[in-house]
């Protein structure tokens, strides 16, 4: 069992930066992808970036440039710098692990841009 815990979301103006991390923590052996997505009211949820083991990055068009993911294997961690955010990122965040061909999601945090 792999539990996900997102950190690092708040109010940021537009043109601002954001830094989100998520640890995992359980029985872990090695976690395969990991990434994040995001979910913005009445919208469905939709990938923004996922990072391989090895490191081989894919970015959402939306967020290329601006957003950069990053990974910590010996803490099981990953990491989500945003910059450049518009109105249009606000979102709840959820990280997301595969470990043995299973799927885990963190319970989400709040990403809100606004002046």
């Amino acid at each position: 069992q792999v539990q996900l815990v997102e950190s690092g979301g708040g109010l940021v103006q537009p043109g601002g930066s954001l830094r989100l991390s998520c640890a995992a923590s359980g029985t872990i052996f090695s976690i395969s992808a990991m990434g994040w997505y995001r979910q913005a009211p009445g919208k469905q949820r939709e990938l923004v970036a996922t990072i391989t083991r090895g490191g081989t990055t894919n970015y959402a068009d939306s967020v290329k440039g601006r957003f950069t993911i990053s990974r910590d294997n010996a803490k099981n961690a990953v990491y989500l710098q945003m910059s450049s955010l518009k109105p249009e990122d606000t979102a709840v965040y959820y990280c997301n692990a595969i470990y043995l061909s299973r799927t885990y999601w963190g319970q989400g945090t709040q990403v809100t841009v606004s002046s």
